[in-house]
């Protein structure tokens, strides 16, 4: 067997087991881990990059129609040490800035746990591109925990949009995640949304299945 039936081997093989588990235990969903990242509007984009720049499609990434960038910028916050962080396209309407508790305490600020989108009144912080520089006068946020569905989805989980819940989690440190918020859109697809610190206090993996619990 060659290395590229191998891999093609191992893939289907994850992928069947992870729709058994789906189907035999209907509550389930797969885990998504995200990385500190940021988007950017059209107007940061060109101050970071230059006049008419275009991000770069590197790999898709869960959610349809959303990617990651080959270019990075750093983000500088009170410490004033800088922060790596990889671009999420497409280009938003805000620049939003999403970031773990951990990193937070690096940049030398805590910032609030919100939704994607939900920027009003949040910190802003200085952010670094190859041409140039911007300050961006709101949103950094530590997301919070969520699971993106489809209509269909939430009918089948019998959950409604901006309920929250609880997910179980198994293994040798799971637990019980509390306030995880349903959002549904006919766009979505199946995904329980946590960042590194969640993944890493109860070690959890990318695409592991975690049990939804309704009051």
């Amino acid at each position: 067997m060659d290395e590229y039936t191998a891999l093609v081997s191992k893939v289907t093989k994850l992928v069947m087991e992870q729709i058994r588990e789906l189907t035999e235990h209907p509550d389930r969903v797969p885990v998504g881990i995200s990385a500190r990242h940021i988007h950017l509007e059209r107007p940061h984009v060109e101050q970071l990059f230059g006049a008419g720049y275009r991000l770069t499609p590197m790999k898709a990434i869960s959610q349809p129609g959303q990617y990651a960038c080959e270019e990075t910028v750093e983000v500088i916050g009170p410490k004033g040490k800088p922060l790596k962080l990889r671009i999420l396209g497409p280009e938003r309407t805000n620049t939003q800035i999403e970031v773990s508790l951990s990193d937070s305490r690096i940049l030398g600020m805590i910032p609030p746990v919100r939704s994607s989108g939900d920027v009003v009144g949040t910190p802003g912080i200085r952010i670094r591109g190859p041409k140039g520089e911007v300050e961006a006068a709101q949103g950094v946020i530590i997301a919070d925990r969520h699971i993106h569905m489809t209509p269909e989805d939430a009918r089948w989980y019998g959950v409604t949009n901006g309920q929250r819940v609880r997910v179980l989690i198994g293994g040798e440190r799971g637990g019980i995640m509390d306030h995880v918020i349903i959002r549904v859109a006919p766009t979505c697809s199946l995904d329980f949304h946590i960042d590194t610190d969640d993944a890493n206090a109860f070690q959890l993996q990318q695409g592991q299945t975690v049990q939804i619990l309704r009051e």
